[in-house]
């Protein structure tokens, strides 16, 4: 069964953040969906900074090891933002 097409409705714009060790990186990442979250609650979830830093050793040391994906919308732009280590 061949898969649907995917349709574009929106402008999509690729966002990441990089930087120095613990200076906020993924939190301002976690904030971005929360914001998001509560302006157009029906087009995105937030995600608390756990969520985007997930693996054992991440949570355990505090800091952002492997590269995350999260995606959020506004009523007239997609985004897929990168949170680099």
């Amino acid at each position: 069964m061949a898969k649907a097409k995917f349709e574009r409705t929106k402008p999509h714009v690729n966002i990441g953040t990089i930087g120095h060790v613990d200076h906020g990186k993924t939190t301002l990442t976690a904030a971005i969906t929360k914001v998001l979250h509560d302006k157009y609650p029906d087009l995105n979830e937030s995600r608390a900074f756990d969520q985007i830093d997930n693996a054992p050793e991440e949570r355990q040391r505090g800091i952002t090891i492997n590269i995350s994906h999260v995606e959020y919308q506004t009523d007239k732009r997609h985004y897929a933002h990168v949170d680099a280590p």
